[in-house]
């Protein structure tokens, strides 16, 4: 009885095409959309900030909008070939070694966070030294807007029906069209709702409320420890990738790995940023 129960309260998969519109031979996914709605708000908020001189140390802005507007091609570039690499370097090697036409294959796998993020990194550090910007104040204001691109994504890789989570009898459990017959943690939304929406909500509170961009580096390690936390708490739910399993204790996950050290650095700059105010 306990089972037919179960059963009757799985959410059924909402059955959205991969495909949001086709121009011709030309198809766009929700994928793609996901990243330009995800940089496109990003941009837009991290324009009011750079404008906000009141929110910055001496009142001051190290930013302009012509800044950002630059930057665009650059974050770009740095999310998606940090994001291909580092989900070859930390997902995928053993196949690629095998055929290594496969790491330009992205409909065989997908992107890795961890490399995006320090694609990303590496091109801050460029732009920032580029154009006389305070490294710091770099993170700090890109570290604000990168919820947005949190949330559009795992929204997408739903609508994907990839990254789904754990076998489970919740209520609302999803059974996956990629995921077999059982009944699975919608684990993408609750990352959407952790790393997007709650972090988003987290870092506009320390930005606009406490005035947090005036000690530089406090608000981007906000964002990698919270980030880290939301990850490590979402890898309990989320199924882990099928090349590499559980790596020890039959729960240790590659997620949790490359989260650790993340809220380890988040910590130590969000001491340093207030050490260095006081």
């Amino acid at each position: 009885m306990l089972e037919v129960l179960n059963t009757l309260a799985v959410m059924p998969f909402p059955d959205i095409d991969p495909v949001a519109f086709a121009i011709g031979p030309v198809a766009v996914h929700w994928y793609g959309l996901a990243y330009v709605a995800g940089i496109l708000c990003g941009w837009l908020y991290a324009r009011r900030l750079a404008a906000n001189d009141a929110l910055w140390p001496q009142d001051r802005s190290p930013l302009t909008a012509a800044h950002l507007d630059d930057f665009l091609l650059w974050v770009a570039v740095g999310i998606v070939l940090g994001g291909r690499i580092g989900y070859v370097l930390f997902y995928d090697l053993a196949a690629v070694s095998q055929d290594p036409m496969r790491a330009i294959e992205i409909w065989n796998g997908g992107m890795s966070f961890h490399g995006g993020f320090l694609g990303a990194t590496l091109a801050m550090i460029l732009f920032a030294r580029r154009n006389g910007i305070p490294v710091l104040s770099m993170f700090d204001t890109i570290a604000a807007v990168v919820p947005f691109g949190l949330f559009f994504g795992r929204i997408a890789n739903f609508i994907n029906g990839e990254l789904w989570g754990r076998i489970s009898d919740v209520p609302w459990a999803v059974v996956f069209p990629t995921g077999g017959p059982f009944s699975r943690h919608p684990s993408q939304l609750y990352e959407a709702g952790l790393e997007g929406l709650l972090l988003l909500a987290v870092l506009a509170f320390l930005v606009l409320r406490w005035k947090a961009l005036k000690w530089p580096g406090f608000v981007a390690g906000a964002f990698v420890c919270g980030y880290g936390l939301s990850r490590i708490f979402v890898e309990f739910f989320r199924e882990p990738d099928a090349q590499l399993g559980y790596l020890a204790f039959g729960w240790l996950t590659m997620g949790m790995v490359l989260s650790l050290p993340m809220v380890a650095l988040g910590v130590w700059l969000m001491l340093r940023a207030r050490k260095s105010a006081a």
